[in-house]
């Protein structure tokens, strides 16, 4: 049982060390975001307007942008590589720690030992109108 607790902290911890890692990774983003954000109105700029009667071509702002784009996102590539690196290797460890922490949650039909006791109720979710917590049918 005493081992059984230790797993399931130890799962939490991963699991909370792999949201870090996705806040790191959302952060990132967002970075990069407000940096194009404040480029929009730089890159908008170089436009020529109306010469003889011809419209702004639109695809070269989009031609900008992008490039603009790809170079910032260059600059934190390696990080972003790095974290996300992390993020599966983390999800990897999280996926075998849950494999051999919580066979006990199966589902009774998967599990012969546990046929016997598929109408227990094991918790609030579990249950059924009516039936009480632990309580076997």
């Amino acid at each position: 049982m005493k081992a059984s607790s230790e797993r399931l902290t130890q799962l939490s911890r991963m699991e909370e060390a792999r949201r870090q890692t996705q806040r790191q990774l959302d952060m990132i983003d967002r970075q990069i975001i407000r940096r194009m954000t404040t480029l929009i109105p730089q890159l908008g700029r170089k436009r020529s307007g109306y010469r003889r009667g011809k419209p702004p071509d639109p695809s070269t702002f989009l031609e900008r942008y992008r490039s603009n784009l790809a170079a910032i996102t260059a600059e934190r590539q390696p990080e972003i590589d790095a974290l996300s690196r992390k993020l599966a290797r983390q999800d990897v460890a999280i996926e075998k720690l849950r494999a051999r922490c919580v066979p006990e949650s199966r589902p009774a039909r998967d599990d012969p030992e546990r046929a016997h006791r598929k109408d227990e109720c094991r918790g609030p979710a579990d249950c059924r109108p009516g039936k009480r917590h632990g309580a076997a049918a």
